[in-house]
């Protein structure tokens, strides 16, 4: 009989720091899709032999297992699927011209490697993933495509790039600390400087999972779910619900490997109902220590090949700022979003736990009048008629003792821009986002 049990969810149950170190020792080098955000067409090919019977397990003990868990090498074939109710980032590229201002053109920084570009795509669709992993300083992740293939290597002291489909190449250097598998932690123990890739675009199961037990609370209920098949091995499976109304997480299922404790799946499903917003797991996995030769790249002859330098001054000159600060970490947390605020924008946070508003404001305190007068601002006459019929297409006009606004729904995350410049942002209903803002006024 399959195992059925739980236990709450306590501080001590959790024991976030300790998944988060334990993960910085095999974590693929790149996290997605933002939100995650990063997670549909296809479903990942499970072996269909029925659930296994295993030991009963609480959910406390499964915790616990993650946490312990000290798998440092693997490889395997990854597919991730998903479906945020947004449009697919690559197919708005045409789109994107009509949103900049008369007389001007959308950045353009030519055909680049750079995966701060390349892996935003794992935030709509599905994509089949090859990974392999050595220890905290030797990750591989592939990202394949019909015609072509996207790798990002890191092997020590060197992070590479490469996308076959334009012959590009991008080089960096790992952060300091990147080197070793011991000695490559960051200041809180989360082993954050072993990652050659952008924050926030998780890619494995683990990524995600634990992404998820880190915030998990008193508002959250966390069960021990049956079992599983993925992969060909048997797994537990780890429930995690909201225990609160208001938000748009309806589940998070994490299918949990039996033996080492590392997660094989991962399923976020949205509350409103119908397919997985995020759909990551194993079609194929091996714990056996990779080849040598995994992790080693060399570009091929005539690739143009960009070096992290010359990418940093490239961006700057197209526009691009991230020293956007990251939102607070919470339930239903929205940390790649932080970009909203601005570098110098206030973030204010209401409520708590799955059903918490992040309120955002610009530098010039959020009026909307005042920022049209800024030099170089773009004007609401300027905007194309078509780029505007698409914004007003996508929101719904509210209102509230907030005065006015407009909010844009995805299956996840919803936005509410007032009409004197304020947003309210955060993984929960419309009706939520409404009542935040009133809250605030």
């Amino acid at each position: 009989m399959a195992p059925n049990d739980s236990a709450p969810a306590t501080e001590e149950d959790r024991e976030p720091g300790a998944v988060r170190r334990k993960a910085a020792r095999y974590a693929l080098p790149v996290a997605v899709a933002g939100v995650a955000a990063a997670t549909i067409g296809l479903v990942p090919a499970l072996a269909a032999t029925g659930d296994p019977e295993l030991p009963k397990i609480s959910a406390q003990q499964l915790i616990e297992k993650i946490a312990a868990s000290d798998t440092e090498q693997l490889s395997g074939t990854v597919k991730i699927s998903t479906s945020l109710g947004i449009p697919a980032l690559d197919n708005l590229g045409d789109l994107a011209g009509s949103f900049a201002p008369k007389g001007e053109s959308p950045g353009q920084g030519g055909e680049s490697a750079d995966p701060a570009t390349k892996l935003t795509e794992l935030a709509s669709g599905t994509h089949t993933l090859r990974v392999a992993t050595d220890g905290a300083d030797k990750q591989r992740l592939s990202v394949l495509d019909d015609t072509s293939e996207y790798s990002l290597i890191h092997n020590g002291d060197e992070v590479w790039a490469y996308d076959s489909g334009s012959n590009a190449a991008y080089h960096a250097t790992a952060p300091e600390g990147g080197k070793g598998a011991k000695g490559g932690k960051g200041s809180d123990g989360s082993g954050d400087k072993d990652r050659t890739a952008p924050e926030g675009v998780p890619t494995t199961p683990k990524d995600f999972a634990e992404q998820a037990l880190k915030v998990a609370g008193d508002t959250t209920s966390v069960t021990v779910d049956g079992t599983s098949k993925v992969a060909g091995r048997d797994a537990y499976r780890l429930l995690i619900k909201p225990k609160q109304s208001g938000s748009t997480v309806g589940s998070i299922t994490v299918a949990v490997d039996a033996k080492t404790g590392t997660p094989l799946k991962f399923t976020l499903a949205p509350s409103s109902g119908g397919k997985a917003v995020v759909d990551v797991g194993f079609t194929k996995v091996d714990f056996a220590k990779p080849a040598a030769g995994t992790f080693d790249f060399t570009p091929p002859k005539g690739a143009k090949v960009t070096e992290e330098s010359d990418a940093g001054k490239a961006a700057k000159e197209h526009g691009a700022d991230n020293s956007a600060k990251e939102l607070p970490l919470g339930p239903g947390s929205l940390g790649a979003l932080g970009a909203l605020g601005g570098s110098d924008g206030d973030v204010k946070v209401i409520g708590k736990g799955w059903s918490t508003v992040y309120a955002l404001s610009s530098p010039d305190g959020g009026a909307g009048a005042k920022a049209d007068s800024k030099a170089g601002a773009a004007k609401p006459e300027d905007v194309p008629a078509e780029a505007q019929q698409f914004m007003d297409a996508l929101g719904d006009k509210v209102t509230g003792k907030f005065g006015s606004g407009t909010v844009f729904q995805t299956r996840i995350v919803n936005a509410l821009m007032t009409d004197d410049g304020k947003v309210y942002v955060g993984a929960v209903t419309k009706d939520a986002l409404i009542k935040a803002a009133d809250q605030a006024k």
